[in-house]
């Protein structure tokens, strides 16, 4: 496990993690609402239960750190400050969405909010980490890359590739694999010989560490403590972060591969009871101030709904916009 600093943590971090995982979790209950009243369309895979992940990232970052992720990723865009709005709209498909309406749930990006996607090839945002790294190097800032990946692109060989590379010219980049255990529906343990998956940066001599991905302080320690190497220039390091999905990989997957129990027993440590156990006990907020911030956040969340049920889709002039940095690609016609 990732070795403990003894952080002591204030009651704005503790508001804010809760905040961060309530409203990740009331949003992406939501967008399974209107998934299965086929308000959403095509591809969604919903965080439910890794919440804590990118509430423990928000407060370990600065807002000018660059973020990339695969195909989970609402909770990253909620998380980083991109607005229900925004991402409910991309969600329908419309011309208010974070993209555009043309990513949908897959492909959120925001350059407002350093969040660089959102990629659906498995594993294809791993070597884009660390260019993107590279670039920060280059020029010559104190930022970071904060490269996320599931437990099912550790077997993609582009990650052998870019950890060779981010080692060799010790790039500002935090790799972090969310270790959900099921991938796309088969277990770790039937997919590789290394169960525990951290061990596999000692291959390039990276620093690698396994970290408890139900709690908000152990994310932000390790996240924070990788930060800061990489700002020293000191490279990269390798976070195994260890969590749950309480739902499917995607809304059109039953699960049927795992038991009732386990989710049950998962359940136990749910993040956002515990964080809310912790402030209570610590006397940071009382049960009715968190119960009004959870009535704000449903609230805020049935808003962004009835902006993405008036906003209009893309128009047809808008199709190959954003495709091609040159405005007048020769190679478009009409």
């Amino acid at each position: 496990m990732a070795q403990s600093t003894a952080m002591n943590y204030t009651r704005e971090q503790y508001l804010q993690w809760y905040h961060t995982l309530m409203l990740v979790r009331r949003f992406e209950e939501k967008a399974a609402q209107l998934y299965g009243q086929q308000k959403i369309r095509g591809f969604c895979h919903l965080y439910i239960g890794q919440e804590a992940i990118v509430a423990g990232m928000i407060t370990a970052t600065t807002k000018d750190d660059k973020f990339i992720t695969a195909y989970r990723d609402h909770g990253h865009a909620l998380a980083l400050g991109v607005s229900a709005n925004e991402v409910m709209a991309e969600l329908y498909g419309k011309a208010t969405g974070c993209s555009g309406g043309k990513g949908g749930s897959m492909h959120m990006f925001s350059k407002e909010h350093n969040f660089l996607g959102g990629h659906g090839i498995v594993g294809g945002q791993i070597p884009l980490g660390a260019g993107i790294a590279l670039a920060e190097q280059y020029q010559g800032t104190k930022n970071v890359c904060v490269c996320f990946f599931g437990d099912g692109a550790v077997r993609q060989g582009a990650l052998h590739e870019a950890f060779n590379m981010a080692m060799l010219w010790k790039l500002p980049v935090i790799f972090i694999c969310e270790n959900n255990e099921y991938a796309m529906g088969t277990s770790v343990a039937r997919t590789t010989n290394v169960l525990d998956i951290y061990k596999i940066a000692s291959a390039y001599e990276m620093p690698g560490y396994q970290v408890d991905g139900m709690k908000c302080e152990t994310v932000h320690e390790a996240i924070y403590n990788a930060a800061e190497k990489a700002r020293n220039g000191e490279g990269p390091t390798f976070l195994e972060i260890k969590t749950y999905r309480y739902r499917g990989h995607s809304m059109s997957d039953p699960a049927t591969y795992r038991t009732k129990e386990e989710v049950a027993e998962y359940k136990k440590i749910d993040p956002i009871e515990t964080t809310k156990a912790t402030i209570i006990e610590k006397g940071f907020a009382s049960e009715a101030e968190l119960d009004k911030m959870e009535e704000d956040i449903i609230a805020e969340v049935e808003a962004s709904v009835v902006f993405s049920e008036e906003s209009p889709y893309p128009e047809a002039s808008k199709l190959f916009k954003d495709v091609y940095v040159e405005d007048n690609y020769p190679f478009i016609t009409d």
